[in-house]
């Protein structure tokens, strides 16, 4: 896992999945690996052989209205505790924790200026 406060991940919401890889390929080089997902395929993208970030398709309609973004997740040691002080700090809660089986218990947040990220305990901690 990251270290407390770092950049663990970052993930591309995109409408056009295979026009960003496209895009990402040619820019950056990187190559992807298709992840099978019960929502869809969700695209590791990869730097040689390290992973570079994320990628999946925003077709759900819980998506409707936001624009395609890069979403950071910052590495937190204990994403329940850190949101009690988020909360008491002026955060808006977006999403409540949740686990993703093998990756870790994530939540989405806002700082009081309105920026969104998301925190991670990763399930390797």
């Amino acid at each position: 896992m990251s270290q407390h406060g770092k950049v663990h991940w970052n993930e591309l919401m995109t409408r056009d999945v295979e026009k960003a890889k496209s895009f990402y390929g040619a820019t950056l080089g990187w190559t992807f690996d298709a992840m099978p997902m019960p929502d869809g395929t969700y695209w590791i993208c990869k730097a040689g052989d390290e992973s570079a970030g994320g990628m999946f398709d925003m077709k759900d309609p819980k998506y409707q209205g936001l624009p395609e973004q890069w979403f950071t997740y910052f590495a937190v040691d204990d994403v329940d505790a850190c949101l009690a002080k988020a909360r008491t700090s002026g955060a808006k809660i977006e999403r409540e924790p949740f686990e993703v089986p093998g990756v870790g218990r994530i939540a989405i947040l806002s700082a009081p200026g309105g920026a969104m990220m998301g925190w991670m305990t990763s399930a390797q901690s």
